[in-house]
């Protein structure tokens, strides 16, 4: 996503190009932070409430202060003032640990166009292949010490994971346990069609990220028949299974083509999934 507004707490709107950060600031020193990244759909950010508590359950697990909501919601409406209604937007949220020494949390937000790629994958589909993490399932929640869940600005192994998926000429990853489970993305969780079940990866015996738009797209379910359910899955599961979809903030709902090599027949579900979360699609 290129940005094309930016607004910093404590000073408004700034030119896109503007410095943000200072050299020493723990979020880019040490991947030290916290951020969001909404659909922003008429103007406005789509599932609100629940991004900002997965920021504030994130802050609590990392012990990083995060100011008032308020305060958080004021920031992102100064960046989005005035965007237009019919051009869908990336709105992101950062929040850092601050300079080296105990300076007070950094705080930004940016907005720019929804990118291409991310438009496209929702009407085309994405290839996916599986890369080892050398962990067990559960060996994140087991570890007491280790904040599992959070969307955290250390992004080292997704951007390793991304640039993996670009020279084997796929379009994404999904990680796999060392005991053969699926788990999610880089920046996606997975949601499959089991039956009449409608899927994803528990996040609580994982340690995953909890996906905002998975989760509502789960309590929805009932609304087109079908039951939500929280499971462990396995590669040949999945290829077996009804449909296979990646869900994100920005691609929405983006429907899963081929698997390790293998193409995933398209499910006859997946106009209704789109239709129900009511992401555009070119």
């Amino acid at each position: 996503m290129v940005a094309s507004r930016v607004a910093v707490l404590g000073r408004g709107v700034v030119p896109a190009g503007e410095p943000v950060l200072r050299g020493d600031d723990r979020g880019a020193l040490h991947g030290d932070g916290l951020f969001e990244t909404m659909h922003l759909r008429d103007g406005r950010p789509w599932l609100l409430d629940a991004h900002l508590a997965r920021l504030r359950a994130g802050a609590a697990a990392v012990d990083l202060s995060l100011p008032p909501e308020g305060v958080l919601v004021e920031l992102l409406d100064a960046v989005r003032a005035g965007w237009p209604a019919e051009v869908e937007g990336a709105l992101r949220l950062v929040c850092t640990r601050g300079p080296e020494g105990g300076g007070p949390p950094t705080v930004w937000a940016t907005l720019g166009e929804i990118p291409a790629a991310a438009k496209q994958a929702r009407r085309d589909g994405v290839t996916v292949a599986t890369l080892p993490l050398g962990v067990p399932a559960a060996a994140r929640t087991a570890l007491g010490w280790l904040p599992a869940g959070i969307k955290s600005t250390s992004y080292g192994v997704s951007t390793a994971a991304r640039r993996w998926a670009a020279r084997n000429g796929v379009d994404d990853v999904l990680w796999l346990s060392s005991d053969g489970y699926v788990l999610e993305g880089p920046s996606a969780n997975v949601v499959w069609l089991a039956g009449s079940t409608l899927c994803t990866v528990p996040a609580a015996a994982t340690g995953i990220l909890p996906g905002v738009t998975a989760r509502w797209l789960l309590d929805h379910a009932g609304e087109l028949g079908l039951t939500p359910g929280e499971r462990m899955v396995t590669v040949p599961e999945l290829r077996r299974a009804g449909g296979v979809w990646l869900t994100s903030s920005l691609r929405g709902l983006a429907e899963v083509t081929a698997l390790d090599g293998t193409p995933v027949p398209r499910s006859e579900r997946t106009a209704a999934l789109r239709n129900l979360l009511a992401f555009p699609v070119p």
